[in-house]
């Protein structure tokens, strides 16, 4: 056995809770004063807990951590909910007027048609507390031609047998990122960059769904509570596009990696790129993992 052990986190459909410490500020009188952008890695800032002290709908998606990214489409109008209902004293902004009030104490925010990364600020002054939703309005799909994409290699997803549920439908678009791109945060411990396939290429497309972000949150909380200390969770492979999926050996048509929803994932707290000896035995192998 390889001595870097894997642990696999995979799609997870349950409520998540709990947290651990993210690399942002949410101080609504510091992040007032700074132009509405996607969040960065940054060590150096103030480390909170990923959780906030209130959450938010998206398309009624919960949102409950300072940091969160979701992909969709050009042109889409997208629902920005509170859990405090009509009475939500938030503030919703983005910096460029495409957010609108909406009744009942919601918004609305008007994806543009050009692909990119948009960041919509969401602040609670009575908490004083924030979350960073980054809106990553993807390339179509329809866009692929003979199985590439702006000179990138994606290949052919097969047509979803009647027997597998919706979420194998064919995605109808790819997140555009380019190398200046891996720092940006896609939740309050992990960064765009650890998501995206080894495929070389530049610009590359990748998927990343909110739900496996929230579930490896879940994960990297209940490795800290354990007592093994590790400001992220290394990731050895997510998104791999069907060319590339093949191109290392995989027969299936069908892994969850191919629509962003899985991740293989190692404690590697001291960045030497190996799985921490975790049970003290001096070497990193299965008993680590378990």
């Amino acid at each position: 056995m390889s001595r870097r052990v894997l642990i696999l986190a995979a799609l997870a459909l349950g409520a998540v809770a709990g947290g651990v410490q993210g690399q942002v500020s949410d101080d609504p009188a510091e992040t007032g004063r700074l132009r509405v952008a996607p969040p960065r890695w940054n060590a150096s800032v103030t480390a909170r807990p990923a959780i906030a002290a209130f959450a938010i709908g998206i398309d009624g998606f919960r949102v409950p951590h300072r940091v969160m990214a979701l992909h969709v489409l050009p042109g889409a109008r997208v629902q920005i909910t509170s859990d405090e209902g009509p009475q939500a004293r938030l503030t919703v902004s983005d910096g460029a007027g495409r957010v609108r009030a909406e009744a009942g104490g919601s918004w609305s925010w008007d994806a543009p048609d050009r692909a990119g990364f948009y960041a919509v600020r969401v602040v609670a002054e009575h908490l004083r507390d924030t979350i960073h939703v980054t809106f990553m309005v993807a390339r179509l799909a329809a866009e692929v031609r003979d199985g590439t994409l702006n000179g990138y290699r994606i290949g052919a997803y097969r047509p979803r047998p009647s027997s597998m549920s919706a979420s194998y439908e064919p995605p109808t678009g790819f997140v555009e990122a380019r190398p200046n791109d891996a720092d940006m945060l896609v939740s309050p411990n992990f960064r765009l960059g650890q998501f995206l396939c080894k495929q070389p290429g530049d610009p590359k497309y990748l998927l990343v769904s909110p739900r496996l972000l929230m579930k490896l949150e879940a994960l990297l909380a209940a490795v800290n509570r354990a007592g093994y200390r590790t400001s992220s969770l290394a990731v050895m492979s997510s998104f791999r596009t069907p060319a590339y999926n093949r191109a290392i050996g995989n027969t299936t048509d069908f892994s969850r990696h191919l629509w962003g929803d899985a991740a293989d994932v190692y404690v590697d707290g001291d960045g030497d790129g190996r799985m921490d000896d975790l049970n003290g035995d001096l070497i990193s192998d299965l008993g680590d993992a378990r």
